[in-house]
Formats: C-alpha cells, sequence, structure tokens
C-alpha cells in the first residue's frame, strides 16, 4: 500500500495530509513555532490511520447493534460510538469514517494548549477546535452542487457545541440510500454530524418512483458496507410537489435528530430548495441581484432559519 503523504500548501498556512481514499486539510492557529509542532503531531497521528483503520474493516462494515463496541482502534471506535448512537436505525460504523479520521487527526493537532483554533477537513467532513475566548471559525459552503450561486457560510463561534460538520448526498464520495443533493449537518463531533448527514440523506427519497435508477450498492462497489441494498445512481426530472415529498421525508428525521439532541441543525436540499432545520450557524452570502445576504436560492415554504 502506498505510504501516507503529506505537505504544506503553497499558502503557507494549510497541511495537506493524503493517504489511499483520505484527502485532508487542516490548519492550525496559534505561535509560529507551536503551528510547526502541531503539524508535526498531525502528520506523525496520521501516518497510521489508515492501517489501524484496514485491520478492523470487516467490523466496521457491520451493522452497529446493541453491546460494547468491538473495536479497539481509536478511530474505529470514534465511528463505532457515533453511529450507535443512531439506533435502532440500519448504520455501519462506515458513515462517519471521514468525520472520525478528522477528529483524530485534530486531537493531535490541538495538544498543545497554544493552539487556540484549528480544523480538519476531510474531503467535506470538518472537525473543528477552538479554545474558550478564542475567534469563530467559519466555513464556506456550496449546499447545492447544480447551483455554484448558491454558498452560504457556517461561522462557529467559541461558545457554540457545534465542533463538526459533514455533509452528504448522492453526489459525494460514498453511495447514497436517497435522491438528495446534499444535506449537510452540523453537531458536536464530526463523526456525529457525518454520520447524521449519511441518514438524513438516505431518508430524502422518493420509493419505488421510475425516475430514481438503483443498484445494488455490491455492483458498484464489492466491498460496500450496504451489501445488496439499492443504492442511488441517477435521478430524471421531478416535479415540484414531488421534490417537496421528498424534502418532508429529510425534514422530519432531522427534526428528530434536532429534538434528541443529536445534531444541532442541518441544511437539505433537493432540485434547488433548500430546508433549514434547526439552528446551524448560518450567514448567507450577499445576492447579487438584492445585496442583502439573502439566500440565492429557491426555498421550501416551510424552511426554518434560526
Amino acid at each position: 500500500m502506498q505510504r501516507a503523504a503529506h505537505r504544506i500548501l503553497p499558502d503557507g498556512r494549510r497541511l495537506h495530509l493524503h493517504h489511499g481514499p483520505i484527502d485532508i486539510v487542516a490548519e492550525a492557529f496559534g505561535p509560529q513555532a507551536a503551528v510547526a509542532m502541531a503539524y508535526a503531531r498531525a502528520v506523525a497521528r496520521f501516518e497510521t490511520v489508515l492501517d489501524e483503520l484496514v485491520a478492523e474493516l470487516p467490523l466496521l462494515r457491520r451493522p452497529v447493534v446493541g453491546g460494547d463496541a468491538p473495536v479497539t482502534g481509536e478511530t474505529a471506535r470514534i465511528m463505532w460510538c457515533a453511529a450507535a448512537r443512531f439506533r435502532p436505525a440500519f448504520v455501519t460504523p462506515m458513515a462517519g469514517v471521514a468525520g472520525a479520521v478528522a477528529e483524530t487527526v485534530l486531537a493531535a493537532t490541538t495538544a498543545d494548549p497554544a493552539i487556540a483554533r484549528a480544523y480538519v477537513n476531510d474531503g467535506g467532513d470538518i472537525a473543528l477546535h477552538l479554545a474558550p475566548e478564542a475567534e469563530p471559525l467559519g466555513a464556506h459552503i456550496a449546499v447545492d452542487p447544480a447551483a455554484p450561486r448558491s454558498p452560504g457560510d457556517l461561522v462557529v463561534a467559541a461558545g457554540s457545541p457545534i465542533r463538526g460538520i459533514a455533509t452528504s448526498g448522492r453526489h459525494g464520495r460514498s453511495h447514497s440510500l436517497g435522491i438528495a443533493d446534499s444535506v449537510t449537518v452540523v453537531a458536536s463531533s464530526a463523526a456525529v454530524a457525518d454520520v447524521a448527514a449519511t441518514l438524513v440523506a438516505n431518508a430524502v427519497d422518493l420509493p419505488g418512483h421510475p425516475a430514481v435508477r438503483r443498484a445494488p450498492a455490491s455492483t458498484l462497489s464489492p466491498d460496500s458496507d450496504l451489501g445488496e441494498r439499492l443504492v442511488t445512481v441517477g435521478v430524471g426530472p421531478l416535479s415540484s410537489k414531488e421534490v417537496e415529498s421528498a424534502l418532508d421525508a429529510g425534514e422530519r428525521m432531522a427534526d428528530d435528530y434536532v429534538a434528541a439532541g443529536l445534531i444541532a441543525g442541518a441544511l437539505v436540499v433537493l432540485g434547488g430548495v433548500v430546508r433549514v432545520v434547526g439552528h446551524p450557524p448560518l450567514r448567507w452570502i450577499d445576492n447579487e441581484k438584492t445585496n442583502r445576504g439573502m439566500p440565492p436560492w429557491p426555498r421550501s415554504p416551510s424552511a426554518r432559519t434560526s
């Protein structure tokens, strides 16, 4: 297997880590010497993360059931514990793998209290560190892959319980059971946000609809943790009523997760329509036409904002 690689990006501030399917951009804020040491710790910890996961992969591909976690590695346990919070839903620890890897690398990065702020972005699933009284961290997001003019900012303050941001959907790196263009979740940890985004994206669906093309996950990825379950491979034209119906299902699930304290909020997107659930710390990018900071995409009448 190819070994882990690392480099400082051309901006001189951010660290890039790459190993197999893992692709991370991280940044730490603090005194120059402390940041250099933080990056050295991140590199050292990252060296073995993928090997540790591969060693326990058969267990990580199994659905989470009751009882103690059967895995021992640091990242594997984060994955398992995050997924277990969503029982009895069908979910494997792999639903939280990117967020958990981000958390593992972040923990090494921030071992020195001189690092006041840091983030680790693993392919869009982001773990955040904010010391008390630290300046906020902002994440620039494009919630609708089909609409490049749809970005906004999630701004997380030190006093907020949010420490994880994750996005899932049928356009992402993993297969989805649903038809959501994207679901972005904010939660207390990156792994929990990752699992929740996966499950909410799965729930945005129109079961049996002829415009939705599906295939067994195993035919697309023989080692998929989804096995023979049908995953979405294409979505044809949908009416506005059908879009609303699919979004309703995802919104209900996200609402349940907010009510249960599992997540702080979510943005659920399909067909250019967004539902804002709970209280994600949103700051909209100014609309070129109105210049009033309004969302630059159509929103469902039932969408909620903080």
